[in-house]
């Protein structure tokens, strides 16, 4: 690199304003006569309209609040019978009583639970724990399986 190859840096030095008539920005400095604008500490909140109605307030608001959590799917336990020793996600989908195996399950305490069951859920009432524990189960929180990546992400 020789001396006359250099290129100047792109940044400017902040003008300094108020430092007289000759320095092209004296007097008011740029801020006008008189008023909010031109005081010492001046500064308006973002959407400020000088004391008007701002647009934000002025406009009409969509009301309500849509959440994107995933709802859980209820299960009872007086159809924990038709499932089979082993109960999760899986196995209710098979069964039916789910829409699919990647939705979030809660199993509910309605009737009782007549045989020895294993359950494998995200969540459970505490009547329902018991319930299948008095029926010589257990029960025990696990996350919810994530659907597979579709190939067509994964060949990007």
């Amino acid at each position: 690199m020789k001396y006359n190859e250099l290129q100047p840096i792109g940044s400017k030095n902040r003008k300094r304003v108020g430092r007289g008539i000759a320095a092209g920005q004296g007097k008011t400095a740029g801020r006008g006569t008189k008023g909010q604008g031109a005081r010492t500490g001046s500064s308006k909140r973002p959407g400020f309209e000088g004391g008007q109605n701002p647009l934000m307030q002025r406009l009409p608001k969509l009301h309500g609040f849509k959440s994107f959590k995933v709802r859980a799917e209820n299960v009872f336990t007086d159809q924990l019978d038709k499932v089979g020793a082993k109960v999760n996600n899986q196995t209710l989908a098979d069964a039916g009583l789910v829409s699919g195996p990647y939705v979030r399950v809660k199993l509910l305490a309605r009737g009782d639970v007549t045989k020895k069951v294993n359950v494998e859920l995200q969540a459970a009432s505490v009547a329902a724990v018991e319930a299948v524990q008095k029926a010589g189960g257990d029960f025990k929180v696990v996350a919810r399986t994530m659907r597979p990546a579709s190939k067509q992400k994964e060949d990007k």
